[in-house]
């Protein structure tokens, strides 16, 4: 099996999905409010909606299936149904009962990325404003089943179903992702780099050894390209330098063994290929904006605050939903 460096870094990032709303409505409705969350996704079940955002061209059309993914957005407005009479303002979570799926309603459900600071830098740079991953794509044929199965748990309320809520959000993320990386046309970036099959040798070698002090043409060996080449390919796809990226990838590795780890600074040095401690604090100190020992303090105090739930009502009623 190839080396799955998407799947390293979502174990580094602690990617994690949550439900937190949904809704299920006939006729013509509307929905907004105030987002709070940094990364926030919907999932259009059944039926169809528009969404708006700011700092985007225009409205998105969702179609059953869709996902939208809102990035570091401040506000949201959903419109859908069909017929006559005045739109219905939909209130996420209190307009959620539908059991199944056997008639027009449109049912829609959302829910927050929760990330880490490291996962925070990393995946709001490799997105979009505001990302439209499409089931009708070929792309996003195991899409629509995702969302289904992540459906029919919270609509059956099983025993254990909280369990599998959690994990089916967490597997639609992951979709999410490979449709994206499929669709649109990523920027330079971890993202970008993790997906490229030319680079993965390389990326496999700084992967599995980063204390190794490694030099641009062992790298660019294992990729079968020349030296040239394979820079250029490196610092189009990630934008940075290969060694550039080595250094990155050694302060995220840091960064969570702060974290994490009781391990000294000391032995953290060395693990990950410093000649001293004070050289790798000062090479973290220039990557992260503070020393080890202060990052370390500040995440593990951060870990410990409380979440918010990601949308409220422009009147500041938090409903939570999608």
């Amino acid at each position: 099996m190839a080396a799955d460096h998407l799947s390293e870094v979502f174990d580094l990032v602690e990617v994690r999905s949550v439900l937190s709303g949904g809704m299920s409505v006939r006729g013509p409705w509307e929905s907004s409010g105030v987002v709070e969350t940094r990364l926030k996704f919907f999932a259009m079940v059944s039926g169809r909606a528009r969404l708006t955002t700011d700092g985007v061209d225009g409205p998105v059309d969702l179609e059953p299936g869709d996902v939208a993914v809102l990035n570091n957005r401040s506000w949201l407005r959903v419109e859908g149904g069909t017929g006559d009479g005045p739109r219905r303002v939909v209130v996420p979570d209190a307009d959620f009962a539908v059991t199944r799926l056997d008639g027009p309603e449109d049912v829609m459900i959302g829910g927050r990325v929760e990330l880490n600071p490291i996962g925070e830098e990393l995946l709001l740079q490799a997105l979009p404003p505001l990302g439209h991953v499409r089931a009708a794509a070929r792309s996003g044929v195991n899409l629509r089943g995702s969302i289904h199965r992540l459906f029919d748990e919270v609509a059956a309320n099983r025993v254990g179903s909280a369990f599998a809520i959690r994990q089916h959000c967490q597997l639609l993320l992951l979709e999410v992702l490979r449709a994206h990386v499929d669709q649109t046309e990523l920027p330079p970036g971890w993202l970008q780099v993790l997906t490229d099959e030319r680079v993965r040798p390389a990326l496999g070698l700084m992967h599995a050894d980063p204390a190794k002090s490694w030099g641009l043409e062992e790298l660019a060996r294992a990729a079968a390209m020349s030296r040239t080449t394979f820079a250029e390919r490196f610092r189009a796809a990630a934008g940075v330098p290969p060694l550039a990226y080595l250094n990155r990838w050694r302060m995220l590795l840091a960064q969570r063994a702060l974290r994490d780890r009781d391990v000294r600074v000391g032995s953290l040095a060395v693990e990950l290929g410093y000649a001293s401690e004070s050289a790798f604090s000062t090479a973290f100190k220039r990557e992260v904006g503070e020393s080890p020992l202060r990052y370390r303090n500040r995440a593990r105090d951060t870990s410990a605050a409380p979440r918010r739930d990601g949308v409220r009502s422009p009147t500041a009623r938090r409903h939570g939903g999608a």
